[in-house]
């Protein structure tokens, strides 16, 4: 297995915070979110890490060359965004025939590894994509998904005024590596992959409740209460 930690964004809706740090180093604890993110990876198996770059690149590439991981990790800076799914598709030398760690190194996520690892490789035979869900106090804010008797996401509402529950898609994936062919026959750079990948695998997207932490850390009020939950 390889990883994609995407770290790219221009964090506007976290603005101020955002103006003179990027996203996926906001602290929460202490700690930047995406120290999170590679102990959780590091430390569960040393799993090879890339991390995309764009906005305030320099930071992040400092606090990189600061971890004890970084011997672990490769960078890609993108000039140019190519979307959570064009990324995936610009480096899939990288990834070779691996199976795929996706996550947004925004999000503050606490769960064990080898248990999403595990139903991955349980899965339903059709399924080439796991999906962490979590459920979420605000489900208008989120990709809402309903789920099938055998836990395969059959339908997906991505950010609408009255969604059908609160089961959120909490944005971490383990993908197999025929997605890379999918996203090549899509013929184009910048792909999305909530938009454009998940909707054509539905019926073929098994999923792992997080019932641990999750939390999308997309405004200041999601920020502060993720500072609020880690007081605790």
């Amino acid at each position: 297995m390889k990883a994609l930690l995407l770290s790219a964004g221009l964090g506007t809706r976290l603005k101020p915070l955002t103006d003179s740090i990027p996203k996926c180093l906001v602290p929460i604890k202490g700690e930047p979110l995406l120290k999170y993110w590679l102990d959780l990876l590091c430390k569960a198996g040393r799993i090879p890490v890339m991390i995309n770059l764009h906005y305030l690149s320099e930071q992040v590439e400092a606090y990189i060359k600061s971890s004890p991981y970084q011997e672990n990790i490769k960078t890609v800076y993108e000039k140019r965004l190519l979307g959570t799914a064009g990324t995936l598709l610009k480096n899939r030398t990288f990834f070779e025939n691996d199976q795929i760690f996706l996550a947004h190194s925004d999000n503050l996520s606490i769960f064990d590894l080898h248990e999403l690892i595990n139903a991955h490789n349980s899965r339903p035979d059709q399924c080439e994509i796991t999906m962490m869900t979590f459920e979420t106090e605000t489900p208008q804010s989120c990709g809402i998904v309903e789920l099938d008797k055998d836990n395969i996401v059959c339908a997906f509402h991505e950010k609408i005024n009255n969604p059908p529950g609160n089961l959120a898609n909490g944005a971490v994936y383990i993908l197999e590596p025929s997605i890379l062919d999918f996203l090549k026959d899509l013929g184009k750079d910048e792909i999305d992959f909530s938009t454009e990948v998940l909707p054509y695998y539905i019926g073929r997207i098994f999923t792992f409740h997080n019932s641990q932490y999750h939390r999308d850390i997309g405004t200041m009020e999601s920020y502060n209460k993720a500072v609020q939950d880690f007081l605790n």
